[in-house]
């Protein structure tokens, strides 16, 4: 295993988490536990934004600009299906 593949299984592990976490937040009835997992989400939202800084930094993690004329014929289809 190289180490792009291994950031990008990270990567993917701490989107998921971020998920749990999310749920469980909001779905807690008791503030004490609601107050614990924001605190761990805010902690996972910090390593995903450095695990993905550094795929970019690396290139593993390519993003590219979406032409405003592309958006705009996406967002028209979209409209139009109503």
């Amino acid at each position: 295993m190289d180490d792009r593949l291994i950031m990008d299984n990270y990567l993917l592990v701490l989107k998921s988490t971020v998920e749990v976490f999310v749920h469980g937040t909001l779905e807690s009835s008791n503030a004490d536990i609601r107050d614990l997992l924001k605190s761990g989400l805010d902690h996972i939202i910090k390593h995903q934004a450095a695990t993905y800084d550094k795929m970019v930094e690396c290139g593993w993690y390519v993003v590219s600009n979406v032409e405003t004329k592309s958006i705009n014929k996406t967002l028209n289809k979209l409209c139009n299906k109503k």
